[in-house]
């Protein structure tokens, strides 16, 4: 059997050939941009890429709110634009006319050389492919035929591959990459000067921003409070609830500890009426004793009296 393997590599200088085709350039751009109207803004930049004959390839709203910042961001989206490569600068104007530009970062990746490449790749497997098209009809043995077709497979699966990375660089190439971020906010972010600002001019930009973070705080606060008054209204109901119990069960200490105070006077109250009475009992005893010894000693002095006489 021959060998049937081939030469897959091209003759071409490839990069004489990049630099009289057309350059293969892959166009990607970033975008932040900032709107007071974002409802209008995302449906104006959806359809003017529409319009130009481009598409969305991917979208992602939030629709949440924060409001314990100044400059807070009530919605943002974030969404990924194909747009025609000879409509990108036409685009990119038409966005800028209807927001604020945060920041921008554009970015263009030559590929021609690798394009070329391909190409010439896929060029050169081609033409084995055919002669081994040839060599197959001409096969005069199953082993020659089995090797043959194993070198067409490879061969095949190589030109699947190229022309999907082909036509993978003629999307890119044709159709630049848009991805925008968009941010709702109340105000818009100033531009950076171009020289510092002056001494007075600093104090001033300090003390306006200063008043609006306190307006906004304020602001905020109210807002915040509005908002909250139902988880106020249970904080305050379950605050006294818990007062009153509190104070119930100190009363029913103060009350307990009142009958224990009562219960006790009334006890040495009876013990100081016993102790009286027995002091009383003790006296009269102690009376009854002595007038007894007196009318004892009247007695004996009588006699005595009587039997002198």
């Amino acid at each position: 059997a021959g060998d049937y393997s081939g030469d897959t590599s091209s003759s071409v200088d490839i990069e004489e050939t990049a630099t009289s085709t057309n350059r293969k350039l892959i166009k990607t751009v970033d975008l932040t941009a900032e709107t007071k109207s974002f409802d209008t803004l995302l449906d104006s930049v959806t359809s003017t890429c529409n319009s130009m004959g481009g598409y969305v390839e991917s979208s992602n709203i939030n629709n949440g709110s924060r409001y314990n910042d100044s400059t807070y961001f009530k919605r943002t989206a974030y969404i990924v634009l194909r747009i025609p490569q000879n409509k990108l600068q036409s685009f990119l104007d038409s966005v800028a006319t209807n927001c604020n530009i945060v920041r921008k970062n554009e970015n263009v990746t030559d590929v021609t050389l690798s394009y070329v490449d391909l190409e010439s790749h896929k060029k050169a497997l081609k033409g084995e492919e055919e002669r081994l098209l040839e060599f197959l009809s001409a096969a005069e043995s199953i082993d020659e035929m089995i090797t043959i077709e194993d070198r067409l497979t490879s061969i095949r699966y190589q030109l699947e591959s190229m022309e999907s990375q082909l036509r993978t660089y003629d999307n890119k190439i044709d159709y630049s990459t848009v991805s925008m971020q968009i941010d709702e906010v109340k105000e818009y972010k100033p531009a950076e000067p171009e020289e510092e600002p002056g001494f007075w001019e600093q104090i001033s930009t300090g003390f306006v921003d200063s008043l609006k973070q306190v307006g906004n705080g304020l602001k905020n606060f109210v807002i915040w409070f509005i908002v909250n008054i139902p988880y106020l209204v249970v904080f305050v109901v379950v605050i006294t609830i818990i007062i009153l119990i509190v104070r119930k069960v100190l009363n029913m200490y103060n009350k307990a500890d009142g009958l224990k105070a009562k219960r006790a006077e009334k006890k040495a109250q009876r013990e100081a009426k016993k102790a009286e009475m027995y002091r009383l009992k003790r006296e009269q005893r102690e009376r009854v004793r002595q007038e007894r010894e007196r009318q004892a000693q009247e007695r004996q002095q009588e006699k005595k009296n009587e039997n002198g006489q």
